[in-house]
């Protein structure tokens, strides 16, 4: 019996999506910032090659299949970033001593 190679596939995504939730909420406060960082910087790398996917068809039509996923990388990968600089600048205001009022 021969397994369907888009069962295979599609198993170990959801694998991969269960470890992703487990590794990460297992992440202690103190690291939670530089794993943001890395997280951003991986990000970036994805908006290059988003770039260079969204450029890659001909000129005569933009609306084919690596644009619009390209589009779409570009999109998510830049909210990603965007999140990741919000949730580090409030985890650094967390470490940072408060003025007490007299």
């Amino acid at each position: 019996m021969e397994i369907d190679p888009f069962i295979f596939r599609f198993s170990i995504f959801i694998l991969s999506i269960f470890i992703g939730y487990y590794v990460v909420w297992s992440v202690t406060p103190s690291l939670h910032t530089p794993l943001m960082s890395v997280t951003n910087a991986i990000s970036s790398v994805i908006i290059v090659g988003a770039i260079i996917a969204a450029l890659a068809g001909n000129s005569e039509s933009i609306f084919n299949t690596s644009s619009i996923f390209g589009y779409l990388a570009i999109s998510l990968a830049a909210i990603n970033i965007f999140g990741g600089f919000l949730v580090t600048q409030r985890m650094l205001q967390m470490y940072k001593k408060k003025k007490r009022d007299k």
